[in-house]
């Protein structure tokens, strides 16, 4: 069970130690590790709880169970090995992710790009090359290392090539479909502020520097080449990143994809050796920066990040995209509608956890009375030995649940009626594991206040609040945002939510009971369970009040969200659950990330053309992501 530390005036860490398989955590009574909660300088109990204020507290759980203390570690970090090209590509993969889900990447990678859109891109590719090959010629003439000079030099020379490349596309667009790709095309303005952006670079021209010819010392003409390589190494990564992930796609036997001679060069050994040899002289060139320093070289790489993105949104496209997921909406016809879980889908830990932390926090001591006008409560002792049998009977009876439901015949194809049958199984278990809780008493005597302000500080995954706020704020766009949620108390769903300003999400959780704002220990019972979720899914559409059609996105990581999932329009799996996964395998359910899923799609959206809708839920095909960067970018564009 629960290690706590708290330290003042720094954030403290609660750690969780589970007993349950790391590779199929069940969705309720979960205690996950490294969860920055509180910091203590501002976590301090209602005056109702027993303690008014924590510090320098240090719970040790000691179950019947063999559980092991940890020690405190920060959040996890990049790898101190890794060089400042790499910290920025890890540091910025949003970026990277947006390129991908633009409409141009997207078509490229299907092969149904329009022809004259091509021939638009190369012509600005070429525009753009050419001040690459100029900023390298000015990072060569800066840098100070004989060894980085060569170096660079070769660099310059691959964008030659490159060049040279892009001429026999132009020759290639000319004989294959006769298209006047030699015609000049004046560069568009994410062109021109791209390659001002790097030649500004390469001339000195950055925030901190001195002025352009001022630079007298052999270090300062470095940082210039330096920062130079900074915003350049964004561009070779991406490239080699994206010609990787289209590659991927492609039948070792198609020969016939229009574009794949430029998925080639892209995804070739030549061209990633490039990429890394960019990396390598970045790493080399920073070596001796300051902080403030390395933070500059941050910013370039971010900014020509976003300029790479802004690049790809330029390129005209006269042609049906599925990308980003808002053009399905016709404005006046249709509603977005989001549906998402909560519990390790919109945040980092799940709440049981976070309950049952502060149920022992506020528990009262073995030697202090409790006023006879509260709820009595178990000791802080008694809990955590209560809270460790009910983890270590959930997780086993959870386990066994799902290999009883694998035991029965796999299906040969998408059976969701079989799946609804086995998930029957499944809710059985957790209405009872839910009546062990409540019998239990170990949720009697939580403070309202207490829970609200834990919920204030609960921690979303990262994105996950900017893509509801953007979905708000966007006052063209018709959407309903629903949270559908096994949570035991609703009202620290709501306190995390508002917190981030989403007040208007509507919240359909289980709600704890109160009697002067202490918990009964009861629980006001409304969604329990797999087939309680789909219930509320299906209620909340068929009493919608609009005449609108619906297009709707699941947003969810257990096999408790599975049947919401599969009802959805687009049925988005965040993580990697292996119960999940492999009870929807046991019943055809096909599991593809989603990029390869997209790409497909927009294969059949240039052959469906007539088509009302792409999107159709019960199609047994679920879409996995790892990061809500992913989600954003595919539903909301860039």
């Amino acid at each position: 069970m629960p290690v706590l530390f708290l330290h003042n005036p720094t954030p403290f860490l609660i750690k969780f130690k589970t007993l349950i398989n790391p590779q199929s955590p069940p969705k309720s009574l979960r205690f996950l590790a490294h969860f920055r909660f509180f910091s203590s300088s501002s976590l301090s109990f209602s005056s109702g709880s027993c303690f008014t204020s924590v510090n320098h507290t240090k719970i040790v759980v000691n179950s019947a169970t063999p559980m092991a203390t940890a020690t405190p570690k920060p959040p996890p970090t990049i790898d101190e090995g890794v060089g400042i090209a790499g910290k920025c590509w890890i540091k910025y993969r949003k970026e990277s992710t947006k390129s991908l889900c633009t409409p141009f990447v997207v078509s490229l990678a299907a092969g149904d790009l329009n022809l004259d859109t091509f021939r638009h891109y190369i012509s600005q590719d070429v525009y753009f090359l050419k001040a690459f090959a100029q900023a390298y010629e000015l990072a060569e003439e800066c840098a100070d290392d004989d060894d980085a000079k060569i170096g660079i030099n070769e660099l310059r020379k691959s964008v030659v090539e490159e060049l040279k490349m892009h001429d026999s596309f132009v020759q290639w667009c000319t004989q294959e479909w006769g298209i006047d790709a030699t015609k000049e095309t004046t560069p568009n303005p994410a062109t021109v502020k791209y390659t001002e952006f790097l030649l500004a670079t390469a001339s000195g021209k950055v925030e901190g520097l001195k002025a352009p010819g001022k630079l007298a010392t052999p270090f300062e003409k470095t940082k210039v080449a330096a920062y130079t390589l900074a915003a350049m190494t964004p561009c070779m990564r991406l490239y080699a990143f994206l010609g990787k992930e289209m590659l991927g796609l492609l039948d070792t036997s198609e020969t016939s994809h229009p574009y794949k001679k430029w998925i080639d060069n892209y995804s070739s050994e030549d061209f990633q050796a490039a990429a890394l040899q960019t990396e390598d002289l970045l790493d080399k060139l920073s070596v001796s920066l300051t902080g403030e320093e390395l933070d500059i070289i941050e910013k370039l790489y971010h900014q020509a990040m976003k300029l790479e993105v802004d690049f790809f949104l330029a390129q005209p496209l006269a042609q049906k995209t599925i990308v980003p997921l808002l053009k399905e909406l016709r404005e006046t016809e249709d509603r977005l509608v989001i549906f998402s879980d909560f519990d390790l889908t919109c945040t980092v830990l799940d709440s049981s956890a976070i309950l049952a932390e502060i149920a022992i926090i506020t528990a009262p001591k073995p030697d202090q009375n409790q006023p006879e006008n509260q709820i009595a409560r178990m000791s802080s002792a008694d809990l955590r030995n209560t809270w460790g049998v009910l983890s270590k009977q959930y997780t086993e009876e959870h386990e066994q649940c799902i290999e009883n439901i694998l035991l029965t015949k796999k299906a040969d194809k998408f059976d969701y009626e079989g799946l609804c049958k086995a998930l029957e199984q499944l809710s059985i278990f957790e209405k009872n594991a839910n009546e062990r809780v409540i019998e239990s008493g170990v949720l009697k005597g939580l403070n309202l206040e207490d829970i609200k302000r834990a919920g204030e500080h609960l921690i979303l995954q990262d994105g996950c609040t900017n893509f509801f706020q953007t979905i708000i704020k966007d006052e063209n766009l018709s959407a309903d945002i629903h949270v559908l949620s096994y949570c035991w108390c609703a009202d620290l769903i709501r306190s995390a939510l508002s917190s981030g300003g989403l007040d208007v999400l509507k919240i359909h959780a289980n709600e704890f009971s109160y009697e002067n704002s202490l918990s009964t220990g009861e629980i006001v019972k409304k969604v329990e369970t797999p087939i309680d979720k789909i219930q509320a899914f299906s209620s909340i559409l068929q009493n919608s009040r609009s005449n609108r059609r619906n297009l709707t996105v699941y947003i969810g990581d257990s096999v408790g969200d599975l049947l919401c999932l599969l009802n959805a329009d687009v049925g988005v799996v965040l993580g990697s659950s292996s119960s999940l996964r492999r009870v929807g395998t046991h019943f055809g359910v096909s599991f593809i990330p989603l990029f390869p899923g997209v790409v497909d799609k927009q294969k059949k959206c240039s052959k469906e053309e007539n088509s009302s809708s792409t999107w159709k839920g019960l199609s047994g095909i679920l879409y996995t992501v790892s990061s809500w960067a992913e989600i954003h970018a595919f539903i909301l564009g860039s």
